[in-house]
Parts: C-alpha cells; structure tokens; sequence
C-alpha cells in the first residue's frame, strides 16, 4: 500500500421511510426516505470533495443501504468498483419492537426501558419466535444462511457477536490488498464495529450515535493498528 496507509469509510445509511416516521427499524426491509436520497447523495459529492476513490465496497442487504451505496457510488462516477453485500453487516434485529413507533412504545415501556433496549451493550429488545412474520427465515434473501444464526431479536453485544468474525474474515484480507474500502451499513452494526476497533468499554458505546450519511473515515498502519479515525469535513 502506498504509505503503508489503509483508509475503510463508513456509512451508515441515509434516512429511511420508518426514520422519518419513527419506528423501529431492524432488519425490516425499508427503502431511503426522499431525504435519505439526498443525504446519500450529499455524502457522495462530499467524498467526491475529498477525492476518494475506492478499490472495494460493502453493504448489508437491506435495501436502505443498498441504495445509499448506489448513490454514493453513482456520485462519484465508481459504479464500476467490486461490492459486496452479507447479512452480518445488516442493523442489529429489534425482535418485537419492529414496526412500532418509538413513541408509543416509550410511553407503554418507559423511557428509561426504551433507552437501555436503544443504547446499552448488554438488552436485548423483547423476542419473536420463528412463526412470526418478522423472522428473517421466512425472507429468501437468508435462505442460504444457517436458521440457527438469524436473530430473533438482538443486544448491540448479539450484533457485535456476528459483525466482528465479518470485519477479521472477509474485510480485513481486502484491507491488506486494497488501499481504500466503502462500507455502507447501519446505525448499530457502524456501533458494533467501533466498540471492537475503539475497544469501548459498556458505558462508552452507549452514547455512541452515528448520524445518517456522514463519512467515517478509519486510516489503519500496514499492521492493521488504528492511526487516527474522523469524520469527513464539510470544508
């Protein structure tokens, strides 16, 4: 790599339908916002300010991420670049909150209840059962992934449990070989990933928010070693 430099830029996705009407998110299919389309967009011509050009990219499957990444790439006129989409790096699962308006359920479960399930490390929301139509079994796209794996609803720690074996197996090799990586994922897989690079302790990463379409950029030594992480600049 040219100065023994390795740049990764995350994503997380730009406003979906179910951000703008506050619902709980998860792994339920929700395509951009039109203000999602304007922020994937908006974080394309910023990278383009910047004049990055990437050797490889990564999104989930959902579709909210799909489409931030195609306007990303689209942008920058890097359409033409290798991307690659898996399951671990979708949004940790909400189990039975899915759908729900965050409101309504702070006002049913409580505030203090809510935030514990939203931020800390350790909750975990309460479960589905694989008969329910939100079990991620009953979605082909998963159809090749073992029925043991596909959460029923997930802590950050549950999330972290699956992103991480992603980012040492599959990332990190194109790291070695590619000087600059795209991943376009989601609020708390972004968040999962960052407690493990940041080794943030439980308390920490619980006011860890990543905001919709602003470049993360992470630049790592020849030895995978963290040098220094930011966001992008508007200037």
């Amino acid at each position: 790599m040219i100065n023994n430099i390795a740049k990764v830029v995350f994503v997380r996705h730009g406003e979906s339908q179910w951000n703008y009407e506050n619902r709980f998110t998860g792994w339920e299919d929700i395509d951009l916002s039109n203000q999602g389309c304007i922020e994937a967009k908006n974080a394309g011509l910023l990278l383009k300010r910047h004049r990055y050009l990437f050797d490889y990219s990564y999104s989930s499957v959902l579709t909210r991420a799909i489409h931030t990444l195609w306007i990303i790439l689209y942008t920058l006129h890097q359409t033409w670049i290798p991307v690659e989409k898996s399951w671990r790096l979708n949004e940790r699962h909400y189990g039975a909150l899915q759908g729900l308006n965050k409101d309504n359920t702070t006002k049913k479960y409580g505030i203090d209840m809510v935030e514990n399930w939203r931020r800390s490390y350790l909750a975990i929301p309460p479960q589905i059962d694989i008969h329910d139509k939100r079990f991620p079994g009953n979605d082909p796209r998963y159809s090749q992934v073992n029925i043991t794996d596909l959460p029923i609803g997930e802590s950050l720690q549950l999330t972290e449990k699956r992103v991480v074996p992603y980012w040492k197996n599959t990332i990190i090799p194109n790291m070695k070989k590619n000087k600059f990586i795209l991943i376009v994922a989601h609020g708390n897989s972004i968040r999962a990933m960052i407690k493990f690079l940041n080794c943030l302790s439980e308390k920490d990463i619980f006011y860890v928010n990543i905001p919709t379409a602003s470049p993360l950029v992470y630049e790592f030594n020849h030895n995978m070693n963290i040098i220094k992480s930011y966001y992008l600049s508007q200037m």
